[in-house]
């Protein structure tokens, strides 16, 4: 039923209606359904979006749209638990009808003391991104006797990271795109802890065939999907750039904008530019089309009603912590139903 309105300062719409469910009782407006509720400069939400997967950095989008930084990571932020939704919301149900590429693109956050792995699993000929999950490493590869010392003063500040966390990301990887009671192909390199981590699922029937990583990567590669998408997250991202200082200063920072790759890379880009032969969900029946930012952002995703894994619920609530960043702010679902 109708319950007032309310005035914004909007030129487009400045006077809007609120409702009162009669189930609930609660009050809301049609901003409620719209993923940019509670923002003051809603009409930003896009053109950060499109920005962010462009290659440009926090203070050069607030710059080009003159407004803070603090503002373009709120955003970003927003954008990251839509994009987790939606990839959820979206994917296809039930077993994978492709092989699996899984691999791991390393970056890091903070700095390079704290490296990371995004594990990432990517259909054989759709090219979709069917999940990703995150893990922390120790910093490793040829180090001076000084970038040693400053390594072993972090870890004794805030502690080593987990050494066997790589292959629980991968578990958890690949309990998330291979559901209990089913089978996969897996393709992968001859990283070590794959194979660990592919044991730990005996409820789950998997095929896994190992390609050496130093093969040339071209579309010959059985490993070139996974290859193409760590190309994309380097290319498309600001803070994956080599020796950038738009580095991602949290982990869930790198999470939530890979989210948005995922959607971009699977649901709204062409796997061939020149050939415009469609996205992997128009390949796997997802879509009939691409998907468009403005339909992407057309309806705010509620939680509530989409059911996220695990591993994907901890990243919504930002509960992923960064060692140098103790105090990092969550999100508690106070406005989120």
């Amino acid at each position: 039923m109708r319950w007032g309105s309310y005035r914004r300062t909007c030129p487009r719409v400045r006077t809007i209606p609120r409702y009162r469910c009669s189930h609930c009782r609660g009050t809301f407006s049609p901003q409620t359904f719209h993923p940019s509720y509670w923002l003051r400069r809603p009409e930003l939400l896009a053109t950060i979006f499109e920005r962010l997967l462009s290659g440009s950095g926090f203070r050069q989008m607030a710059r080009f749209l003159g407004c803070s930084p603090a503002t373009v990571a709120t955003h970003v932020r927003r954008l990251g638990r839509h994009g987790l939704l939606f990839l959820q919301a979206h994917r296809p149900p039930g077993a994978p009808t492709e092989p699996l590429v899984v691999d791991g693109f390393e970056s890091f956050a903070f700095s390079q003391f704290y490296p990371l792995h995004l594990n990432l699993a990517v259909g054989a000929t759709s090219h979709f991104v069917y999940g990703f999950t995150e893990s922390e490493l120790r910093r490793k590869g040829r180090m001076t006797a000084a970038q040693r010392a400053k390594r072993a003063c972090e870890e004794a500040r805030v502690g080593r990271p987990d050494p066997r966390a790589l292959e629980r990301g991968m578990r958890e990887l690949v309990a998330l795109v291979v559901p209990p009671g089913t089978r996969a192909e897996i393709r992968s390199d001859e990283h070590r802890a794959y194979p660990r981590a592919l044991r730990t699922l005996p409820e789950r029937t998997i095929h896994h065939t190992v390609t050496s990583s130093r093969r040339a990567r071209t579309p010959a590669n059985p490993l070139f999907p996974v290859n193409r998408q760590d190309q994309m997250l380097r290319h498309d991202g600001a803070n994956h750039r080599r020796e950038t200082i738009a580095f991602s200063k949290l982990r869930m920072g790198v999470i939530e904008r890979a989210a948005l790759q995922a959607v971009r890379m699977s649901f709204m880009k062409h796997n061939s530019e020149n050939r415009r032969d469609g996205t992997p969900a128009q390949k796997l029946g997802l879509f009939d089309h691409p998907v468009t930012v403005r339909e992407l952002l057309r309806e705010r995703l509620f939680v509530t009603r989409v059911e996220l894994p695990a591993v994907w619920r901890r990243y919504y609530e930002r509960r992923v912590p960064t060692r140098r960043v103790p105090n990092a702010r969550r999100y508690a679902l106070r406005y989120a139903g």
